[in-house]
């Protein structure tokens, strides 16, 4: 792969080639975003479309079926959608198989973020001294810098953590309570500010598959571990494509039009604790960072690591690894394949279900409920909660 050639400092970025008068499919600059206003931003419906348009002095458009047949016409850019199968590749029985085993599971990707000119002029391209601001002034980003720089094909490149998310989700009843399971992506080099914005900092990659079956087989030990590790082998399926850049240089063509060599790593993966569990190969029930016995928080324990995990595989059993350890040995997590990656460090607490309504909520609200109402009376208990 050529990884390209470092410019002098201040070389000016290539000219954009693009004409900055090509509205196609639209009129002009107007129409364009008139109709984003309208459908994107206030999704207004049709009759206040047809109402409002006519006031302008001149209408971009005739009526909401014109603005929609435009809309419509509008090219979505040159990354697709793909998609790729996964079935169950162990022995299968001669007779009556599990329907699970003879079925085939979806999985669809797309990727493409670094060239969004929304947030052009904010992202941090390189790690600073600043903690606690945006993700690049953690020492987790230092860290991987350092160990960049430690290489003479990789130093100076722009590091470029890449950040997930997933959450199973149940649609409401008018889509027929389906599933899906959206994963999502973000980079570290973007500010906070940009993503609380909502200013598409984070994208949609890919919906996994949700394997189902009967339910005499759902409790089925077989089924269970085949759903588990096509959840890490979809993951990995969908990451591949920047695999070869973790370890070399690509040159890639950012926002602000410079070409700048970089190198990915996998960052944070936010997700709620049964999330947690599945991608760190525990057993329900115990910490996916460190090996404290969830029967005694309090004592001192080591961090879960990759490397102390591998040991432990060398000289240990399946069920010494479940009992004495909360780990599920059977299972490859999808970290394994690539570099510099330690699902256990890069697990992000849960804000929402572990710290504001776990920690906070479900935990310290309800204990001082508790102590109020075991130390005062029920009517000065409920004078207080007033």
């Amino acid at each position: 792969m050529n990884c390209g050639e470092f410019l002098t400092p201040g070389t000016p970025p290539l000219v954009n080639v693009n004409n900055p008068d090509d509205w196609s499919p639209y009129q002009d600059q107007l129409q364009f975003e008139t109709a984003e206003f309208l459908f994107a931003r206030c999704q207004m419906s049709a009759p206040k479309i047809d109402h409002i348009i006519p006031l302008q002095g001149k209408p971009p458009f005739a009526d909401h079926r014109h603005m929609y047949k435009t809309i419509d016409a509008t090219a979505i850019g040159d990354v697709k959608w793909q998609s790729f199968s996964a079935s169950y590749t162990g022995e299968i029985p001669a007779v009556d198989p599990p329907p699970w085993m003879l079925e085939k599971y979806v999985v669809w990707s797309f990727t493409k973020f670094l060239g969004n000119l929304s947030f052009t002029n904010e992202m941090d391209l390189s790690p600073f001294e600043e903690h606690y601001k945006d993700f690049m002034s953690g020492e987790w980003a230092w860290q991987q810098a350092d160990v960049i720089s430690e290489d003479e094909h990789t130093d100076g490149s722009t590091f470029v953590p890449i950040i997930l998310g997933s959450d199973k989700t149940t649609m409401s009843v008018a889509t027929g309570n389906n599933e899906y399971y959206p994963l999502y992506l973000s980079i570290g080099n973007v500010r906070n500010n940009v993503r609380r914005a909502h200013r598409d900092a984070l994208v949609l990659i890919g919906f996994l598959a949700i394997p189902k079956t009967t339910k005499e087989h759902a409790s089925d030990a077989a089924f269970r571990k085949f759903r588990r590790q096509l959840f890490h082998s979809s993951l990995s399926a969908i990451l591949q494509p920047l695999k070869p850049a973790m370890t070399t240089p690509e040159v890639v063509k950012f926002g602000d039009g410079h070409f700048r060599r970089v190198i990915y790593g996998l960052g944070p993966y936010i997700a709620d604790y049964e999330e947690q569990a599945l991608l760190a190969c525990i057993v329900r029930g115990w910490c996916a960072r460190c090996q404290a016995s969830r029967n005694n928080l309090d004592e001192d324990a080591l961090d879960r690591t990759r490397a102390f995990n591998e040991a432990l595989f060398e000289e240990s059993t399946l069920t010494i690894l479940w009992d004495e350890y909360g780990i599920v040995g059977d299972l490859v997590p999808c970290t394994n394949d690539f570099p510099r990656a330690d699902i256990h460090q890069l697990i992000a607490p849960d804000i929402l279900h572990q710290l504001i309504k776990g920690c906070f909520k479900d935990h310290l609200v309800d204990w001082v409920t508790a102590y109020i109402r075991a130390n005062h009376s029920k009517r000065e208990a409920d004078r207080i909660f007033r």
